[in-house]
């Protein structure tokens, strides 16, 4: 296949979409590299699968544009596009064999039938389904089924892929395997893939990029490991993983400057910003106390045990401090002591774990 060289960067520039009196996207502006695995994650509403769909041609035209490589696609037809769409219900033809399914875009666009023969055993050895190229999707399991609407996408030789939540009809053990091989095929093909979800594992372990959408704004765009360590708001910081996040301000006073949250709790922190944010630190990041002493680029917080929960690996506490609900994480392992319920405690958090954000 020559789906490598065809592969095609994705630049959208100022795009905005209504549906009626709502603004579903807003003023979105994004430059997604040739090749790249990117994902949009937000939650339900965010805006992320309009715009995905903005991108394949389906629906109204959004103001601004979207270019694939050097091509302004914005008011094309989806057919004039090359972009290949995998959708979450799969969209299979139930009465055709899994070879007649893939088949079918090629036949639509009257590539002769010798070379529509090979493209389609290609696609189909990619995704390990040749040896079932004769059955019908309802003899299939439904990650093979997934994997046939892979072959159908990838075998007309797109520029771009796009991938609208594929994984969220399968069970949790089948994701987990589905993702890996979406990405191994994207790897062996170097397709730009644009992948939809609100999964935040999902898109952690497979994109290159995201971008965290709410309420049709692209809150912010980056590697997976830096959103999650640096967020640029209070939205990201929170719908990234678990987060403690204090809302206050940061005030000056002759000890330097202090973070001051709203139930009055003080924290020294290294900032020459003031006014209003929140301070953001990760349950994983803070410690509670068991006979160590604390260092000096740490601050120490008191609290309470207000409720315990075994989580597998993990023992996760919350702990009141100050009226704000603190959640800490241990490693659990066999035969270690547990904190009881109602215990006083002290935490430690490190300085360099936390982050300032604004609202």
């Amino acid at each position: 296949m020559s789906i490598k060289s065809q592969s095609k960067g994705v630049k959208i520039e100022n795009v905005c979409l209504h549906f009626g009196d709502t603004e579903v996207l807003k003023g979105v502006n994004l430059n997604i590299e040739p090749g790249e695995f990117f994902a949009f994650l937000g939650p339900s509403g965010s805006g992320k699968s309009t715009l995905l769909r903005a991108i394949a041609g389906f629906g109204p035209a959004p103001s601004g544009r979207i270019l694939i490589g050097d091509q302004d696609i914005t008011h094309l037809p989806p057919w004039q596009r090359n972009v290949g769409m995998v959708f979450q219900s799969y969209a299979l033809w139930p009465h055709m064999t899994v070879r007649k399914n893939v088949a079918f875009g090629l036949e639509e666009r009257k590539v002769p039938p010798q070379e529509i023969d090979r493209r389609v055993s290609e696609a189909l050895d990619l995704v390990g389904l040749l040896p079932l190229a004769g059955r019908r999707p309802s003899e299939l399991s439904g990650g093979q089924q997934q994997r046939i609407a892979l072959a159908r996408t990838v075998v007309v030789e797109p520029r771009v892929l796009l991938l609208d939540e594929p994984l969220s009809n399968l069970d949790a053990n089948l994701r987990v395997q589905m993702r890996r091989d979406i990405l191994k095929l994207q790897r062996k093909l170097g397709l730009t893939t644009i992948f939809v979800t609100h999964d935040q594992e999902e898109a952690n372990t497979t994109s290159d990029r995201m971008a965290v959408l709410s309420d049709g704004v692209i809150q912010q765009v980056g590697r997976p490991l830096e959103l999650y360590d640096r967020p640029d708001n209070r939205f990201v910081a929170d719908f990234l993983g678990s987060a403690n996040i204090l809302d206050g301000e940061i005030k000056a006073s002759q000890q330097g400057p202090l973070f001051v949250s709203r139930n009055g709790l003080q924290l020294p922190i290294g900032s020459a910003q003031s006014g209003p944010g929140s301070l953001v630190f990760r349950p994983q990041n803070t410690s509670i106390q068991r006979g160590e002493t604390p260092s000096a680029s740490s601050f120490c917080l008191r609290g309470k045990v207000v409720y315990r929960e075994f989580l597998g690996s993990l023992i996760r506490y919350g702990i009141d401090v100050c009226g704000h609900l603190v959640a800490v994480d241990e490693l659990h392992s066999t035969g270690k002591q547990h904190i009881e319920e109602g215990a006083e405690v002290s935490l430690n958090v490190a300085m360099e774990q936390t982050v300032l954000v604004t609202a």
